[in-house]
């Protein structure tokens, strides 16, 4: 997830596709309505999945599910993220769900943002936040360092080379006076294991996160405001194509741009997959989200 916070990986990568690939699974009857060749699209289709970037494997999985089930032969193809914008740009990958605009993935779109073509935005507010435990009453980082000693003086943020720990260093502690406060950097995983275990007991804790994560579904914390604007302001995710994509796929061309996912339906996807234990098989775990999401699912390609 965190590699769209560190230095962004070098173009020459491009050609250096390490490409793992997922797909298929059990069809979902309720949802069929006429297969990918009857309905004026092509039948297969690869979608290019950012290695490590969560929001965009829930996605993608997601959608995966819902074209296996009326008729598409569906590939997922897992690369970091230069590979799958050359693979879209050459024609070699279909489409990718996961582009932040306008600021993460600027480069990419300066370099290949002619070759490919924007089929919608999906979610409009993915960003950079500090996040405490609703219970703790704190709303916003203003507060913070007058109320530090509710929270043992500690913030815990996630790998030490990390934009979003940069951001905290450069930005927020300065600005808002945390210079009393341990910012303890570790890992993604061991942040997320502090912040289990004190919800658990009931502490306060204030942990840097980002938005989209399963952690909201999760736990109940909130994000605290940033009247200074220290870690900047959302981005959008957007879901791109290749060049030539709305006359290979003009249903799906439809389906994409009138996608979007809220909050409530992206973080408990993600928390049903990623916060489970499985990590190879998510199709059964997808499928079991569509049951218990059924309406949402049906909208999604429901005639306008």
């Amino acid at each position: 997830m965190m590699k769209r916070f560190t230095s962004l990986i070098a173009l020459a990568a491009a050609s250096a596709l390490a490409l793992t690939a997922c797909g298929g699974g059990a069809t979902n009857n309720d949802m069929a309505a006429s297969s990918g060749p009857g309905n004026g699209d092509k039948e297969k289709v690869t979608i290019g999945v950012f290695a490590g970037w969560d929001e965009g494997l829930a996605a993608s999985h997601l959608w995966e599910r819902i074209l296996d089930s009326k008729g598409y032969d569906v590939t997922l193809t897992t690369a970091d993220v230069a590979p799958v914008f050359s693979g879209m740009a050459s024609g070699d990958l279909d489409m990718a769900m996961d582009v932040w605009l306008p600021e993460t993935h600027a480069s990419y779109m300066e370099t290949f943002g002619d070759k490919i073509t924007e089929l919608g935005t999906w979610y409009d507010d993915a960003k950079l936040t500090v996040a405490v435990n609703e219970s703790s009453g704190v709303t916003s980082l203003d507060e913070l360092a007058a109320k530090a000693g509710e929270f043992d003086n500690r913030i815990v943020g996630i790998e030490p080379g990390a934009g979003l720990t940069k951001a905290v260093t450069d930005r927020v502690i300065p600005q808002y006076g945390l210079q009393k406060m341990d910012f303890v950097t570790s890992s993604t995983a061991a942040m997320l294991t502090e912040l289990k275990k004190a919800t658990d007991s009931g502490d306060n804790i204030a942990v840097t996160l980002w938005r989209p994560h399963w952690a909201y579904a999760a736990f109940p914390i909130v994000d605290l405001e940033d009247p200074k604007g220290t870690l900047g302001t959302a981005e959008k995710i957007h879901t791109y194509g290749k060049k030539d994509f709305k006359t290979d796929f003009p249903m799906l061309t439809e389906w994409m741009a009138s996608f979007k996912m809220d909050d409530e339906h992206l973080f408990s996807l993600e928390n049903a997959m990623f916060n489970s234990g499985e990590t190879k098989n998510y199709a059964p775990i997808v499928d079991k989200w569509i049951t218990e999401n059924q309406a949402f699912v049906d909208a999604l390609t429901a005639k306008k």
